[in-house]
């Protein structure tokens, strides 16, 4: 069952109420989305080169996605899509489930799943969805999808959104289950998915300046208790535009500490201060993401999009316990008919113990052919200095939507 039987019948009567009050006071709403199937192929070929290892990684993987959305009344409708990552060839690359560890890892397993299947409605002021989800949650720093990897991970939860008139948004989110990007297939049963009792609380309200955010997370990690975590923050975002050049900022601070089961005393913070300014299509920020440790524990987010922070090889997918502190540089933008391109670079410190950890170089090329077929190239080394071994990453990628 997407989500389980004790909690499931109180979540779906909460879900079933609030979803009939908003149809009935929207019922003359036109529908925002139109029923039909939904096609996704993705091929990948990733080639990774890691110092620790004698042995190169290459892995061809193929993704197929099929679904389909059935919009039954204005603001309702049913979804739900199955998948299948299938490597090509000879398998030089350690999947996290074929047993290859000579070869670095590729976490692209062979699966097949139901990786969405839900009920929602979306009104104006009042939006539920009940059953197994993506969560794209601000810049899904602490709760995403992980969309990068071949199966991306998704949520069995029941997400709820009300807006008041000239006010804020108030959202919350039930979480019952998460579903990892290794695969339901995989013979680790950790690697597979976590069973949650997480109650995510948000608020949200635009300023003349800006929008401001604050947020409860509180996340009882069944499986892994040492993963059960309340995040409590704040994060503000704004854009402002003067003549041909526009600038934005964000700031974002959070306290962690230990919930529930966990048997470790932790406690961490968290820090994000991004300016980003905008000229002639060129987009340049700067940042500096600080993500505490006190040499026993560090921040952690591990249900967030961690290949879009920290830089793209993954070197810190799991904060070290010193903590980390990422200074970068970046700048992207657009140029000829469809492509993009971007350039990011890293330099990471330990948050406690003052020892320098290494640096990174990422660089992607990226085409539109079209509205449905897109190609990239990217390319991310890492240098180590006194974390991990050093690593080279390269991806090439073909994706058709439809």
């Amino acid at each position: 069952m997407f989500i389980r039987q004790r909690a499931g019948r109180r979540a779906l009567a909460v879900a079933a109420s609030l979803a009939l009050h908003a149809c009935i006071a929207h019922a003359g709403d036109a529908s925002r989305q139109q029923s039909g199937p939904v096609v996704e192929l993705r091929y990948r070929y990733e080639h990774v080169d890691d110092s620790a290892l004698t042995q190169e990684a290459d892995a061809n993987t193929l993704r197929l996605r099929l679904g389909y959305r059935w919009v039954f009344a204005p603001g309702w409708q049913l979804y739900a899509d199955g998948e299948r990552i299938q490597p090509l060839g000879a398998q030089h690359f350690n999947s996290t489930a074929n047993g290859h560890t000579q070869y670095p890892v590729v976490a692209d397993p062979a699966s097949t799943e139901v990786n969405q299947a839900y009920a929602a409605y979306s009104g104006d002021r009042l939006g539920t969805t009940l059953g197994r989800q993506r969560l794209l949650i601000d810049n899904q720093r602490f709760f995403g999808n992980s969309g990068w990897r071949q199966n991306e991970q998704t949520f069995d939860a029941l997400s709820l959104r009300y807006a008041f008139a000239g006010g804020p948004t108030l959202r919350y989110w039930y979480l019952d289950r998460v579903l990892r990007v290794n695969g339901h297939d995989n013979p680790d049963p950790l690697l597979r998915e976590w069973d949650l009792r997480g109650h995510l609380l948000q608020a949200s309200q635009s300023l003349p300046l800006g929008a401001l955010t604050g947020y409860a997370y509180l996340v009882e990690n069944r499986t892994i208790a040492t993963l059960s975590s309340q995040t409590y923050g704040a994060r503000w975002t704004g854009t402002h535009a003067f003549d041909s050049v526009s600038l934005a900022l964000t700031f974002e601070y959070a306290r962690q500490r230990d919930w529930r089961n966990n048997p470790d005393a932790q406690h961490a913070d968290y820090s994000l201060i991004e300016p980003a300014l905008t000229w002639r299509g060129v987009t340049f920020k700067a940042g500096r993401e600080r993500l505490g440790g006190n040499g026993r524990y560090g921040f952690a987010a591990p249900y967030g999009t961690l290949h879009a922070f920290n830089g793209w090889a993954d070197r810190f997918l799991t904060t070290p316990k010193d903590g980390l502190d990422d200074r970068y540089l970046g700048a992207g933008g657009k140029f000829g008919a469809g492509h993009t391109w971007a350039a990011v670079w890293h330099d990471f410190d330990a948050d406690h113990g003052g020892n320098h950890f290494g640096s990174e170089a990422d660089l992607s090329l990226g085409r539109a052919f079209g509205p449905h077929v897109t190609a990239s190239l990217t390319y991310a080394d890492y240098r180590a200095h006194g974390f991990g071994s050093s690593l080279r990453k390269l991806w090439a990628s073909i994706d058709y939507a439809f």
